[in-house]
């Protein structure tokens, strides 16, 4: 069981983090001492040693009585769920792979299938303790002398400095959770229900808690709405045998435990360990149930990148060469058939996730954030997906991943930075609130020890 690691041990993890950026040569990059990661872009080889945040990897304290908790920000959220969870609290949004950190979260920007009524992961973080690449460690909360950090560090990706505290809210849930998987045989159809239920939270009579969904194909649409429950009965497991995504064109009703209903889309990292055989019978029945998990995927693709394997294989066969597209993007919900249409045409790939968002309103005040302006009051789709196109020799600069950003810039969206970008500089800027950002580095990182995020997470070949 997981265990909170409390102050002490917490402020001597503090205490060590501030001596290792002391270390830091002058003029070395400053970044973290970090061997594992749920992005999908490469970081630039360094010699310079990383920060030691070895420390801050637990749940400091939980208190049911306010429903909040203090989290150090390297703690994954299934390590911070192992701890909430007992009391029957959970964090507002829980993102869907269990090694997603909670600081990862609030920089980088998780979402999950509560985002249409809790927004985004940062939009539940009371205060937080960051460390700056001035290397001070500051308090910033909505407002007062931090504010500015505070607000711009959403999708700051690392570059305004690293989150070692974060004091969040949680929400109450019972021990289940009822699904209904709805069928849509068109996208037009299930935006109008997607718009329905987010202004509703709602459908059809019965309340709704969740709501995310897949489209399998233009004329194969779901929504699965959940509803926590105390309903008794048997529940489903989908880290054996049984394969969630599936459940979703076999069966119209279901009851998860809330613990397997955070994770339900980790075992299979959505549907992309078929890519590793894992959903064949035959494989799973052998493949152990302890690296049916999302970050054991991500190091075999971590092996594939650096041994070429596919790459070989294809060129073996004769086959083009592939180019990675691993996306999340958002668009106002009025224009995702428009964009789902262009990505049918125009890509290809089957099936993407669906995922509702909209900013979080709390007695009628709806914050922004200059970082990833979404506007209040409208809803937004998330729409997930990853794989490989083969496109030839081209691949290298991109091509498709070029024409799904200009494509979602031209519909007023904007994408994840997880994975490669190839914006240039003015449309990033204006897409991720460059101007603000510059302002917030020159306070905080005066000598310019963090890599600017442009910097870091644009693609420049």
């Amino acid at each position: 069981m997981v265990q909170t690691v409390g102050w002490a041990a917490h402020e001597a993890a503090v205490e060590q983090l501030v001596r290792s950026h002391a270390a830091i040569p002058d003029g070395a990059p400053v970044r973290l001492a970090k061997r594992t990661s749920n992005l999908f872009r490469a970081r630039a080889a360094s010699d310079t040693p990383g920060l030691d945040v070895s420390g801050l990897a637990g749940v400091i304290e939980v208190d049911p009585a306010t429903r909040t908790a203090q989290v150090q920000g390297m703690c994954t959220y299934e390590d911070l769920v192992a701890v909430t969870l007992p009391h029957g609290l959970i964090p507002l949004v829980v993102p869907q792979l269990r090694t997603i950190t909670l600081g990862g979260a609030v920089t980088g920007l998780g979402i999950e299938a509560t985002s249409f009524r809790n927004g985004l992961p940062h939009e539940s973080v009371l205060e937080m303790d960051v460390l700056t690449g001035s290397g001070e460690v500051v308090t910033a909360r909505p407002t007062g002398e931090h504010a500015d950090l505070f607000r711009s560090f959403p999708n700051s990706y690392g570059s305004l400095g690293y989150a070692t505290r974060l004091h969040i809210e949680l929400e109450a849930v019972p021990p289940r959770v009822a699904l209904r998987h709805l069928r849509f045989g068109d996208v037009t159809s299930a935006t109008a229900a997607i718009e329905e239920i987010v202004g509703a939270r709602e459908y059809e009579g019965v309340r709704v808690d969740a709501l995310d969904g897949a489209a399998f194909a233009p004329d194969e649409v779901y929504l699965t709405l959940a509803t926590w429950t105390d309903e008794d009965g048997p529940t489903s497991d989908y880290t054996d045998q049984q394969i969630y995504y599936r459940s979703l064109q076999e069966r119209t009703r279901d009851l998860l435990t809330m613990h397997d209903y955070l994770w339900r889309w980790d075992t299979d990292w959505f549907w992309c360990s078929g890519a590793f055989g894992v959903q064949h019978p035959l494989v799973r029945r052998v493949w152990p149930r302890r690296w049916r998990r999302s970050d054991v995927y991500h190091r075999l693709v971590g092996l594939d990148r650096r041994f070429d394997v596919v790459g070989r294989l294809d060129r073996r066969a004769g086959r083009p060469q592939r180019e990675r597209v691993i996306q999340d993007i958002e668009v106002l919900a009025e224009r995702l058939p428009e964009f789902l249409e262009w990505f049918d045409a125009e890509v290809g790939m089957r099936p993407v996730w669906l995922c509702p968002l909209r900013l979080r309103e709390v007695d009628g005040d709806v914050r922004t954030w200059p970082g990833y302006p979404l506007e209040p009051g409208r809803t937004y789709v998330n729409v997930g997906f990853w794989g490989t196109v083969h496109v030839g020799d081209d691949a290298p600069q991109g091509p498709t991943n070029r024409a799904i950003e200009a494509k979602v810039h031209e519909l007023g969206g904007h994408k994840s930075l997880y994975s490669e970008a190839f914006y240039p500089r003015d449309v990033f800027d204006e897409l991720y609130g460059g101007t603000t950002l510059a302002e917030v580095r020159r306070r905080y990182d005066p000598a310019g020890r963090l890599t600017g995020l442009h910097d870091k997470v644009v693609h420049t070949q």
